[in-house]
């Protein structure tokens, strides 16, 4: 049965797409059974579809299982390429990196998570490791709060309505009431701060990028450790500077989507 009923959607396509999702940080390898557990669908089915993408290279089958190779990440490289995003961000976020002594990261919306698509660390001791395509619950971080601040109701609703795909349980879990009233705030300051919302130790602050229609299409952060940082730190003295450097990447970005389609360049 089709999930959503529209004709054109490709079921086997969806299916193949559901084994890589199911892959969870940290689980190197999978059963056959595992997989079809996780998934929902029928062994056969699942073998099939395991045996399709290890022949186009995504998994690679062990003793006691499959497990995915490097070329999946060829699907989010292709993304972050076509975006641009990293290379028109790397400069500031250099710069916002230097200026705090914090690692900064940039994040988009997907569900109810946030998945990292840019990011420059500086070598601290951190309670939840990050790397491009990490994934953390959305309301648990600043640059979440940032995302979901700028969605309609119905939007936030389907948003928040998706089971997240982290793996990472948060601290605060807040009912309906506590989650449009911190949303409330993100939209009366245009900035958001966490403290330790998502795991212990944990703080962070951050700004909406925008293009150049004025919509948010990413946000960025400056993210310190709680032994080290205070959230005035953040406020009075990172968040100016993390302003500073989300208003350049959107100009940036804005003029990225200005420039003439034909002409063949590369991200600057």
């Amino acid at each position: 049965m089709r999930r959503d009923g529209n004709p054109e959607f490709i079921e086997a396509l969806a299916r193949g797409l559901d084994v890589l999702r199911c892959f969870r940080p940290g689980c190197g390898s999978m059963t056959l059974s595992e997989i079809a557990g996780a998934t929902g669908l029928a062994r056969p089915t699942a073998r099939r579809i395991l045996i399709t993408l290890e022949q186009l290279g995504y998994v690679r089958s062990q003793e006691r299982g499959f497990c995915l190779t490097p070329r999946v990440l060829d699907l989010g490289t292709a993304y972050i390429g076509s975006m641009n995003l990293w290379e028109l961000a790397r400069p500031h976020l250099r710069d916002l990196v230097e200026q705090t002594n914090e690692s900064c990261s940039i994040a988009q919306l997907d569900g109810s998570d946030i998945v990292y698509v840019a990011r420059v660390a500086v070598p601290k001791l951190v309670t939840l490791g990050v790397t491009i395509g990490t994934r953390f619950p959305a309301l648990q971080t600043s640059l979440g709060k940032v995302l979901l601040a700028t969605l309609s109701h119905d939007e936030l609703d389907k948003s928040l309505a998706e089971p997240s795909r982290s793996g990472v349980t948060p601290r605060w879990t807040p009912d309906r009431d506590e989650i449009h009233a911190a949303l409330r705030d993100v939209r009366a300051k245009g900035w958001a701060v966490t403290d330790q919302d998502l795991a212990p130790g944990i703080r962070s602050v951050a700004a909406p990028v925008r293009d150049g229609n004025g919509r948010t299409v990413a946000a960025v952060n400056v993210n310190a450790h709680a032994a080290e940082t205070s959230v005035e730190t953040l406020v009075d003295h990172h968040l100016p500077l993390l302003l500073r450097a989300a208003s350049a990447i959107s100009g940036d970005w804005a003029t990225w989507q200005a420039r003439p389609l034909d002409i063949l360049d590369t991200a600057p």
